[in-house]
């Protein structure tokens, strides 16, 4: 039997799994690794730590599953999108790397737009200059630390970076590439209209492959640190959006996917290239060859309820492990006491500032409504429903640029709560599904290391390995009630747009 191998480079562990010839999971295991944050809004990791967390993983893997290495016939990669890996003439990394949530680069991305044209930009990139991407990075470096722009030869993504440990090759796929704000979307390949009115130089970019193609093989040295084969095929993989939706099945129209991870994500499947002609959804290249997608993104989904946890549940915590439960398990079932809409409590997720429906690095997030009557059940109630709310602003805007959502397809530690699910389905008004994979954006890349190996279409592979486990229809009652507090929801930044800008300056970030 053969087996396939998915890794997938979040942004606080990687994520190993071992897939056998049907699609079954047979063993999975995590390495974490640290976060730095040296200034407010900034994030930055250092690649080396995802190369050892990547070594230590896959070994680890395999002594917990028995599998040899010889047996495993492909490695797929899925990882965290748009951070930025400076590499030097030697391979060297120069810098730690500047990741997807880093904020620094609001002054760089209207320079980009700017100096390419917004209009222009997103004709070619799908997309306008965010803080998030790629781009304005490599813009802020030749403006800030012209000392290590001066010897910048390579430019990466942190899941190419490993890829290049392991195999010696460098390379990129295109749905991670579109994240870059340097790719000419609809023609998947690299734009030389961007590159050259950005002064990047173009060799630094790497080569381009499909999610599917063998893009390196199993050096010696990685294989005798990792325990695999040495030639082992090695595919391109995908962006963690992309990857994810491949592992959940979001390969044909109709079919959108929520990605309830530390960011948020509305992934919806597209045959043809289209743009929001307001740039407020995402419009990438799909892992699936020759197709495309459109996504919103949320900054502090699982984040927002992450910080809920970490800092206003203190008892919860220590529950969970005195009884061997998940934490947010607890805090689900307490916010379940609350009654829908929290007795008139909203919350705004914007604790990392925005990106979908508004790209604001100075959105901030904020309770609205408090009064005596409410307690902690009410508050988590209220996180769970504003970071809901958020998600359902991406979704009008797919429904608005025409694209029909008849299922929703759930992922991520979210989608384990059965009360959030419904909580979904009520609030979006559609279906919410679960499937066999629960294992998200490693899934997706294994289904692409199979692809690679066996020659055998993304979708086709889908449709075998992944079918639906559980269907949460809306209850109309609870859809109405949603509906209302919803569009109070939505005029809410508006409303306070400035007073966050306000507040923002004053603190000096």
């Amino acid at each position: 039997m053969s087996y396939f191998m998915g890794l997938d480079l979040g942004t606080s562990a990687v994520k190993c799994i071992l897939v056998d010839d049907s699609g079954q999971v047979i063993g999975s295991h995590s390495v974490e690794y640290p976060l730095q944050q040296p200034y407010p809004g900034w994030a930055e990791q250092h690649p080396e730590d995802w190369w050892n967390a990547t070594v230590k993983g896959i070994r680890a893997l395999l002594e917990k599953t028995s599998v040899a290495g010889e047996a495993v016939a492909g490695i797929g990669f899925s990882g965290q999108m748009h951070g930025s890996v400076f590499l030097d003439e030697a391979q060297q990394v120069i810098r730690p790397a500047l990741l997807w949530c880093d904020q620094r680069t609001a002054e760089q991305c209207a320079y980009i737009e700017s100096t390419v044209g917004e209009a222009e930009l997103g004709r070619l990139t799908g997309n306008r200059a965010l803080t998030g991407f790629t781009a304005p990075k490599v813009i802020w470096l030749r403006q800030h630390e012209p000392e290590h722009y001066a010897r910048v030869r390579h430019l990466l993504l942190p899941k190419d970076y490993v890829r290049l440990r392991l195999t010696g090759a460098f390379g990129m796929d295109m749905a991670d590439a579109s994240g870059t704000l340097l790719l000419d979307v609809a023609h998947r390949r690299w734009s030389q209209t961007v590159t050259e009115r950005l002064d990047i130089p173009m060799e630094w970019l790497p080569p381009l492959y499909e999610s599917g193609d063998v893009a390196g093989h199993l050096l010696p040295e990685a294989a005798s640190l990792t325990g695999l084969a040495a030639g082992t095929k090695v595919v391109a993989g995908g962006g963690d959006q992309a990857c994810g939706a491949v592992g959940v099945g979001v390969v044909r129209q109709g079919i959108a996917s929520v990605a309830l991870g530390t960011s948020g994500v509305v992934f919806v499947h597209d045959d043809t290239y289209q743009v929001d002609e307001a740039y407020r959804l995402h419009s990438f290249c799909h892992g699936v060859p020759d197709k495309w997608h459109r996504m919103g993104v949320m900054l502090a989904a699982g984040g927002s309820f992450q910080w809920w946890r970490n800092h206003f549940a203190h008892e919860e915590l220590e529950r969970a492990q005195q009884e061997g439960k998940d934490v947010y398990e607890i805090l689900t079932s307490e916010a379940a006491t609350a009654p829908l809409g929290s007795e008139g409590l909203l919350f705004l997720p914007y604790l990392s500032g925005e990106r979908t429906p508004h790209p604001d690095p100075k959105a901030r997030g904020a309770f609205i409504g408090l009064n005596l009557r409410h307690d902690k059940a009410h508050l988590t109630r209220a996180v769970l429903e504003g970071i809901t709310f958020g998600l359902r602003d991406s979704l009008q805007l797919i429904r608005e640029s025409g694209i029909e959502v008849t299922e929703l397809r759930v992922n991520g530690g979210g989608a384990r709560s059965p009360f959030w699910r419904q909580m979904i389905a009520d609030i979006f008004g559609i279906p919410v599904v679960t499937v066999n994979s629960t294992d998200g954006p490693a899934y997706g890349a294994a289904i692409m290391a199979a692809s690679g190996v066996l020659q055998e279409d993304i979708t086709t592979l889908c449709e075998k390995w992944i079918h639906v486990t559980d269907r949460v229809e809306p209850n109309v009652n609870n859809q109405k009630q949603y509906e209302a507090y919803y569009q109070i929801y939505r005029g809410l930044y508006g409303t306070l747009q400035n007073t966050f800008h306000q507040l923002s300056d004053l603190a000096g970030h």
